[in-house]
């Protein structure tokens, strides 16, 4: 396959295909194409994709995409690969991944295909169309089917248990194809028909809320102070750097993962939240004492889902925990009929925002065998090799164990 340029495959291969695995779907056309080649148009659509997406991911939709192909610094390879209704020309965006090759399977030289996950990325999910989860899987392993991509397919961050999930181990199911989940964690997810106050009541112990009350008074006793929240543009290129500024004198600043620590990081930011505030979905709360930011906080509204993106607090402050009293203030997005549930985006077992959110929403990693003998090869080549690692670690914990004991 010429990588260079754009390749289109027809639907009736890809209904030839999918026929073979067992499944009649419907016809499509998918291609793989450069970042470059985005239009006015392509834009359109892939917005009202992302609207009747069955799975909600901010990070793949254009507002956030387009910025992080911008000043991220991607590789040469990689494509969008785009599924179209109809058998021919771009009517009806069905589906929607970044994807390309890579040289490197995290520590081992192994090379395979993978969509693109950066480090301010926190879900891989594809952006599909409700009702054709599984055509899009069909079509896209036809598609990696005819290019010159060696290896295995990779996905990051998958929602586990959502339609994505369902309609890729379905898929697999009747090709008999192999698809392993090889990690999976899950992180804090807001979710309720509780009102705010309710909610936080049932969820937080009555200990840790008598000590928020008591540090919350002790910081209005320093100043005046004022929460806020901002759903529009108002100032955003002020408080854009004063985010920068505070993130990057806090502990982030200081190990070097700080956004302002480095300039891709850096443009991408300040290009990202003009980008959501023009398409409607930037939510931004902040914490003031006498006009200083103390805690400021991103949101990103993709309903009926929400992902809170990033938060930032003056550490100077940390025996207030400003931070926890802006997450309190966050627990508002219950309030907004339009957002059944706000993805947390944060680590597994995270100290802070675990012991505000009772829900767990659970992300995974998915190695999917392709056809061809060198991928066949590579693929259980590769499983292999991390059975037996997962085997040598279990050795070792329970080594561990009995010489504590």
């Amino acid at each position: 396959m010429d990588l260079s340029g754009t390749r289109r495959l027809q639907g009736v291969d890809i209904r030839r295909n999918r026929l073979r695995g067992g499944i009649a779907l419907s016809a499509g056309n998918a291609e793989l194409v450069t970042a470059e080649s985005i239009d006015a148009a392509m834009t359109g659509a892939w917005h009202e994709l992302a609207r009747a997406a069955s799975e909600p991911n901010c990070f793949y939709e254009h507002w956030f995409l387009k910025p992080a192909l911008a000043h991220l610094g991607i590789s040469s390879n990689l494509r969008l690969f785009l599924l179209w209704a109809g058998e021919s020309g771009r009517s009806e965006l069905l589906g929607l991944l970044p994807i390309g090759p890579t040289a490197k399977f995290g520590r081992w030289p192994v090379p395979h295909i993978q969509n693109w996950v950066h480090p301010n990325c926190f879900l891989g999910t594809p952006l599909v169309r409700a009702g054709h989860e599984e055509e899009f899987w069909e079509a896209l392993f036809t598609t990696l089917g005819e290019t010159r991509w060696p290896g295995f397919l990779h996905i990051n961050g998958l929602t586990i248990g959502g339609p994505l999930d369902r309609a890729l181990r379905s898929v697999c199911e009747h090709q008999r194809r192999r698809c392993d989940l090889v990690q999976s964690e899950a992180r804090a997810i807001l979710q309720s028909d509780l009102d705010p106050a309710s909610y936080y009541e049932q969820t937080v112990r009555s200990k840790k809320r008598k000590e928020l009350r008591r540090q919350a008074k002790r910081l209005g006793e320093e100043g005046q102070l004022v929460y806020r929240r901002y759903a529009d543009d108002e100032a955003i290129g002020e408080w854009t750097e004063e985010f920068l500024q505070l993130e990057r004198h806090g502990w982030k600043g200081t190990n070097g993962s700080a956004l302002d620590c480095h300039e891709p990081t850096r443009n991408f930011f300040r290009a990202l939240l003009p980008s959501a505030a023009k398409a409607g979905q930037l939510e931004r709360l902040d914490i003031r004492l006498d006009g200083r930011p103390l805690a400021m906080l991103i949101n990103f509204m993709s309903p009926p889902g929400s992902f809170s993106f990033k938060t930032a607090f003056d550490e100077d402050f940390a025996r207030f925990s400003p931070g926890v009293l802006l997450q309190l203030e966050n627990l508002k997005i219950l309030d907004n009929p339009a957002v059944a549930w706000m993805d947390s985006c944060a680590a597994e077992d995270h100290p802070m925002i675990d012991s505000l959110w009772s829900g767990r929403r659970h992300v995974g990693r998915f190695s999917i065998e392709l056809r061809g003998l060198s991928r066949f090869a590579i693929f259980r080549g590769v499983r292999l090799g991390e059975d037996l690692m997962a085997q040598i670690k279990g050795r070792e914990i329970i080594d561990i164990m009995r010489d504590e004991k």
